[in-house]
């Protein structure tokens, strides 16, 4: 049985795949624990400065949860899947390297919402966002409700949730969902030319301003300013914070190493 997530590599360049083509890969308890530990690995990897998630096959990012095998679900199922996926999204928002949503197609329910948990979004002109989950009789469970109207803003968010409306590429981009839409052809490009183009500054200083926004933006402002004092200190200590001093004193392109 083919993995349902698969890791392309290409130097400090790690690529997510979600490989469930076809069925639009949609999340599973198999995906939602390779996930979960893929996720895990790259965390503890040093080597990998930047990640882009994405789907496979011509037709989805992700279209959600799969619905078929939720059919029969006993309550007990529902709980552990509740517990599986929330574990998952868990993992996915403590990643500390950034990381690119690169969006095609669908992306529905929990595909949004994964979407969502990368730093960014860089989606193809045919990309289909939505999060339907009450058109169902449930609700968004993987940060829908409190990450969209962090991003577009209160009543926004209210309206796609409670309509599940789904929205097509142009009114994501003008609603601040996502930042550059792409031709298709063009979508893997361009998240991976923005990925080298963070991958050129100090990985280590990347990860901290990275923490320093998803810890302290959400705060009260002074509250903000402990968590990047914090994220300073740390960055002001390390190896690369040397390198980059000493480089641009000697005129040189420093060579960074994430420590």
């Amino acid at each position: 049985m083919s993995p349902t997530v698969l890791v392309e590599r290409d130097e400090h360049l790690a690529t997510i795949v979600l490989n469930r083509p076809e069925v639009l890969n949609a999340i599973d308890n198999t995906l939602a624990t390779e996930l979960t530990a893929v996720c895990e690995s790259l965390a503890r990897d040093e080597n990998v400065w930047s990640v882009i998630l994405r789907g496979a096959g011509e037709r989805a990012f992700c279209a959600g949860a799969d619905l078929k095998a939720r059919r029969d679900f006993t309550p007990e199922d529902w709980a552990h899947q509740r517990a599986l996926l929330r574990t998952l999204f868990i993992r996915m928002r403590n990643v500390p390297q950034p990381m690119i949503a690169a969006v095609h197609g669908y992306a529905l329910g929990g595909g949004t919402e994964f979407a969502m948990l990368a730093d960014f979004i860089v989606a193809s002109e045919d990309a289909v966002f939505g999060l339907t989950e009450v058109s169902l009789g449930i609700i968004p469970g993987g940060g829908g409700t409190q990450n969209l109207p962090r991003m577009i803003g209160r009543n926004r968010a209210k309206e796609l949730i409670f309509t599940a409306r789904r929205i097509d590429a142009s009114e994501a981009l003008h609603l601040g969902l996502v930042n550059h839409v792409v031709p298709r052809g063009e979508l893997v490009p361009r998240a991976t030319a923005l990925a080298r183009e963070i991958m050129r500054n100090s990985p280590f200083a990347v990860r901290q301003a990275k923490w320093a926004i998803d810890r302290g933006a959400d705060q009260e402002f002074e509250e903000g300013l402990e968590r990047e004092h914090e994220s300073y200190m740390r960055a002001i200590a390390s190896d690369d914070r040397r390198e980059g001093i000493q480089a641009f004193n000697e005129k040189r392109p420093p060579k960074f190493t994430g420590r």
